[in-house]
């Protein structure tokens, strides 16, 4: 595996070492040892798939607060996605910075994305599957997001919005979070 590390601290960029022949190819696609040695937490709980009809669905900005923290790999393994993750870690000198990555069943690539960084995603075809190997059970009173259009990131979708839930589309804005979080709310 090739890791190439993000403007994100601890974000990777992971691409596939294929090993050809005449049947095809062969590829690790995740390794503990290699993970260790990139400084990266290769804990595997839980692993999910996301199945998306339509193009142009988005899917986010989710995390899990301490101490239910989530580590991710995403790969897109049918159709293509631009992935984006949020480093809202205080200590980090990219804290509220953000970057997508295009990720597609044609380039392999995967994104892992470090704790208490948001993520999500953007179809950029019909009928688009990812997978996610998560490195904590995800744990619903954790759970937490951010809206996608919230101005404090200024992230740029590829796409209009076609399909997103009303769960996501209702995430507070971090202003108003800040706010919140002030006022002990």
């Amino acid at each position: 595996m090739i890791f190439t590390e993000t403007k994100i601290k601890g974000a990777f960029i992971i691409d596939l070492e294929l090993q050809r022949d005449i049947r095809g190819f062969f590829a690790r696609t995740f390794c503990i040892q290699e993970f260790k040695a990139h400084g990266l937490k290769p804990t595997i709980t839980q692993c999910n798939l996301s199945f998306n009809y339509k193009k142009g669905t988005l899917r986010g900005m989710h995390y899990q607060k301490p101490p239910s923290q989530e580590t991710k790999l995403v790969r897109c393994i049918q159709g293509a996605i631009y992935d984006v993750i949020i480093d809202l870690r205080l200590e980090s000198p990219s804290y509220l910075s953000h970057i997508g990555v295009e990720l597609t069943a044609e380039n392999r690539l995967a994104l892992y994305i470090p704790d208490m960084c948001a993520h999500g995603f953007q179809t950029l075809t019909d009928e688009t599957e990812v997978t996610y190997q998560m490195g904590d059970f995800y744990a619903p009173e954790y759970a937490s997001g951010y809206r996608y259009d919230d101005p404090a990131f200024g992230i740029e979708w590829p796409l209009p919005i076609s399909e997103i839930s009303e769960k996501d589309r209702a995430w507070t804005l971090f202003e108003q979070k800040k706010i919140e979080t002030h006022r002990g709310v």
